[in-house]
């Protein structure tokens, strides 16, 4: 990371884990992600931000205040937003690009001068919005101080005087100082530039304000009068200038220098002496130009960047509030995320909670999966809601029930939340409290073509061992119906001593499985003495009525085969009368 500032990275010596592409369409946020935006760029700028996680807790509160000052103020996202734009099409189509395209000339640098009042303008203009804005958030007040410093470090005001000085038209060029070189035999032997002036034969120079401004940060002189330390672009006028490479410039006494433009213009000394000035001039005025440019650049480029590479982060707020603002207008319910801190993390005073059952790690409240909001026309008062939480009594949830009652739909919900609040986006519950993760891995059944060289169970037993020694204990993992593609016997000696070793690391954990012996037994998975517990967790049903809830209870058993086959006919009584 560089030390740029920075809406969504705000500590660059922290590292971020990337969560895989399979874990993002495991818990099905890739669909949703697309979504955000028509633009292609945008949506791999934001799917990639997505993936990036860290379980630090500040970088989280971090983000979420941030959001929230942007989701709230419309009119300053709209607005800051098209502010970025502007400077980001100064830098992408200005002079700036093209400063080595052709030599320097005095339109270029009066045409530098309009691209740079835009820029300093447009900085002034998001400082006005942030100041009028009703944000809280430490990162947008601290953008407002940035952009402040920016302006005044940069000496922005001292250079739109100048600017403003400066019409952009020739009257504006009145005269050029220059300061001539003579040898020992009393001959020009080179010039140099003194200033460029605005008005005829007067101390003002151009940009006199701002040079004022920056004189103790380059080379430029507090002052325009030339003195004996005065360092000036200087050309030898042999060679370079003249007719041709055996050119030898007139010699001339100072009396004579004074007196130019009183010979006859049938002189041909007095012309060549003449040519011979405008040449040195053009030249001068050329490199002098150039010059300046580049000292204007070296307090203009740097910041320009600086600027424009928060447009995509702006973005990324901006789009994730007009994906949250449309779904709340049309019913859904979001809430801002709390962040607490994890308790070897926690210092006194600090978000670090305790409940009943030990740490507290995550407490949820009407959570639902977002893509529900999207991908059913029932609407967001028909989507069941659930409670859960992540405690040392509930680190690793065994989840059982009917098949089709909503187990895969609980647990990417689980994922959804971390993976969303941890971007500081608004979650879809009415209530979410947490411990930021590392990292989130799912382990959800794999394709039928990756599972030809080593089996199905072979390869499911791999990429487990994979997935467990990456995670660590601020990891949540996501398993669904894993070991579940062998015999029962073999699936749950397997599932058993795997989620003893996720106690032991104390990985928040979600176990979507069908072996509802797994659950069942749950004590003897508990007997090793660890801090972390695992609890049964089931979907209830009511007479073969799928509900899509969840509840922290033992095992339903054989009743869910039961209601399964009553409701489809396949009891032996119910075949047996056909």
């Amino acid at each position: 990371m560089s030390n740029k500032y920075s809406l969504l990275f705000p500590d660059h010596n922290l590292s971020y884990q990337k969560i895989s592409d399979l874990a993002v369409h495991d818990i099905g946020m890739d669909s949703v992600l697309l979504r955000l935006s028509k633009e292609k760029n945008e949506q791999v700028y934001i799917t990639n931000v997505m993936k990036m996680m860290t379980a630090d807790a500040q970088n989280a509160r971090y983000r979420a205040d941030i959001f929230d000052d942007i989701y709230r103020n419309k009119a300053m996202r709209a607005e800051i937003l098209e502010l970025l734009d502007r400077v980001n099409f100064l830098k992408e189509y200005g002079s700036y690009r093209h400063d080595n395209d052709h030599d320097p000339g005095v339109w270029d640098l009066v045409h530098r001068l309009e691209e740079i009042n835009d820029y300093i303008e447009s900085i002034g203009a998001i400082h006005k919005c942030l100041e009028g804005a009703d944000i809280h958030s430490e990162g947008l007040l601290g953008l407002k101080k940035y952009v402040t410093d920016l302006y005044e470090d940069n000496g922005f005001e001292e250079l739109k005087k100048d600017i403003k000085e400066l019409k952009a038209d020739t009257n504006c060029l009145k005269s050029v100082t220059v300061g001539i070189n003579l040898n020992e035999r009393f001959e020009a032997c080179g010039i140099g530039l003194i200033s460029v002036n605005s008005k005829p034969f007067t101390k003002a120079n151009l940009v006199k304000h701002f040079m004022d401004k920056v004189s103790g940060k380059d080379i430029i002189n507090d002052s325009t009068d030339w003195n004996e330390d005065y360092k000036f672009d200087e050309i030898v006028a042999k060679g370079p200038i003249g007719s041709g490479a055996d050119f030898v410039p007139p010699v001339f006494s100072p009396l004579a220098m004074m007196s130019i433009m009183k010979v006859s213009e049938a002189d041909d000394t007095t012309k060549d002496i003449t040519n011979y000035m405008d040449k040195i001039t053009d030249r001068m005025l050329s490199q002098t130009v150039k010059h300046l440019r580049n000292v204007l650049n070296k307090y203009t480029m740097l910041t320009v960047n600086d600027i424009t590479d928060l447009m995509p982060e702006f973005i990324f707020y901006v789009r994730w509030a007009e994906y949250v603002e449309d779904m709340t207008q049309k019913g859904a319910r979001f809430c801002k995320p709390e962040v607490l801190d994890a308790p070897e993390d926690a210092a006194p005073g600090s978000s670090f909670l305790k409940d009943a059952t030990g740490a507290l790690y995550m407490d949820s409240r009407d959570i639902y999966n977002i893509k529900l909001l999207t991908e059913h026309d029932s609407g967001y008062e028909n989507i069941v809601k659930n409670n859960l939480d992540f405690t040392d009594e509930h680190t690793l949830y065994i989840l059982t029930g009917a098949n089709m009652g909503g187990k895969t739909t609980i647990t990417q919900t689980v994922g959804q939340l971390f993976f969303i609040a941890q971007a500081g986006i608004y979650v879809p519950a009415s209530k979410f409290s947490y411990v930021p993760v590392d990292n989130i891995f799912t382990h959800f059944p794999a394709d039928e073509d990756k599972t030809m060289d080593l089996g199905r169970l072979g390869e499911e037993c791999k990429r487990f061992k994979e997935l467990y020694e990456k995670a660590t204990q601020k990891s949540l993992m996501l398993l669904n119906e894993t070991f579940s593609t062998t015999s029962f016997e073999e699936g749950y000696y397997i599932a058993r001593d795997c989620s003893r070793a996720i106690l032991k690391k104390g990985i928040r954990t979600i176990y979507n499985t069908h072996m509802h012996k797994l659950a069942i037994e749950i004590d003897e998975i508990n007997s090793e003495d660890s801090r972390a517990k695992a609890a049964s967790l089931v979907v209830k049903a009511s007479e073969g009525k799928r509900l899509y809830e969840v509840e922290v209870a033992p095992p339903k058993g054989l009743s869910y085969a039961k209601d399964i086959a009553e409701k489809y006919g396949v009891t032996y009584d119910m075949l047996s009368a056909l």
